[in-house]
């Protein structure tokens, strides 16, 4: 064999070699006892979006924003290669470059030599973000179920509560117990009935039914799909809970203001602005802690409408700024509309 024909095998043997590290799924890279990336394969750039040139012969510490600069992580990796142990699955979350918030389980391990004096490691990483985002979801339904039962009972009992007594029956005070009672089920049954689509303003029709006549609502027509139906309604139901039981709903001559309008971006891209205003309520003091409602309107609203929410304590009263964006299509615009209790008047801006 002369050497050609070694040269010839050995770069055969490496083809082959990074052939097999290329196919792994997971991302993976071979430091030297410095830290200073030797090779990645091909899943590493492609999830992290980055190149070779970037990559190979920096120090892993320095690679992108200086995300896996972890003082903890260095001192883990200082004890692989002398004392031949073994990360398993430290977690890192991360806003990465070109990627965004990540997280990612970093295994590492020294690399085997069949002189079993190899002064490297192999790292691997495992991106767990959307197990991590299932995880954070189930426990949130499973607070949420509890959640809303609990306001369920708590609404119930606003409402009989509130419902006047002074100059009716108890015929008159139980039917209009009852017609609030059932406007509260008709609501669970709006939120939950899998609709493609409804307009904004039936979603605050049905919050409406809970009170008698304390809603003050305009807006345009504004038609949202299912996936945004029942996370909103949740919110304004929160809104509507609260405000039954501690806001402006709670004291005789409590109103709730809620108006709304499409701001339009210079591309195609709208956005929901929608404004909750309690007066005549009692005196608001912002909370010393908050609680699972807070949590709920803020995670329903980031989460699964991608928008933003604002609470304000104002003493004068409750407000809640929410910003959501919407499909083009789906706003309408040029159309208004007064909600009560009892309905929805729609008329002219």
């Amino acid at each position: 064999m002369d050497l050609e024909d070694l040269y010839r095998l050995l770069r055969t043997g490496h083809v082959q070699s990074q052939g097999v590290v290329d196919t792994l799924d997971d991302p993976l890279l071979v430091l030297d006892q410095s830290y200073n990336v030797l090779s990645g394969n091909l899943s590493f750039f492609e999830t992290f979006k980055v190149t070779k040139d970037a990559t190979i012969g920096h120090p892993l510490f320095s690679l992108g924003s200086g995300q896996w600069d972890i003082p903890a992580l260095r001192t883990l990796l200082a004890e692989v290669v002398p004392r031949s142990t073994a990360i398993i699955g430290y977690e890192v979350t991360h806003d990465f470059p070109a990627v965004g918030v990540r997280t990612m389980l970093v295994s590492a391990r020294r690399m085997v030599h069949p002189d079993s004096n190899s002064t490297c490691m192999l790292l691997v990483f495992e991106d767990i973000t959307k197990q991590r985002r299932a995880e954070a979801q189930k426990d949130m339904l499973l607070s949420e179920g509890r959640h809303r039962m609990g306001n369920l009972l708590g609404t119930v009992l606003a409402i009989a509560t509130q419902t006047g007594v002074e100059g009716r029956s108890a015929i008159e005070y139980r039917d209009a117990f009852l017609y609030r009672f059932k406007a509260l089920m008709d609501a669970q049954d709006f939120w939950l009935s899998g609709r493609s689509k409804a307009d904004f303003a039936e979603i605050v029709q049905e919050v409406a039914k809970l009170a008698d006549s304390a809603f003050i609502c305009q807006g345009p027509s504004v038609s949202l799909p299912a996936s945004q139906v029942v996370p909103l309604s949740l919110v304004l139901h929160e809104l509507t809970t609260n405000a039954l039981k501690y806001g402006a709903l709670s004291a005789q001559g409590g109103i709730v203001h809620v108006n709304w309008s499409v701001a339009a971006d210079a591309g195609a891209a709208h956005a929901l602005m929608i404004e909750w205003r309690e007066e005549n309520g009692p005196a608001v003091t912002p909370p010393t802690r908050f609680g699972f409602g807070s949590k709920l309107i803020e995670f329903s609203v980031k989460r699964e409408l991608e928008g933003t929410a604002h609470l304000h304590f104002d003493p004068e009263g409750f407000r809640c700024s929410i910003s959501m964006p919407i499909g083009e299509i789906l706003a309408e615009r040029g159309i208004g509309a007064f909600v009560t209790a009892t309905g929805v008047e729609r008329g002219g801006d």
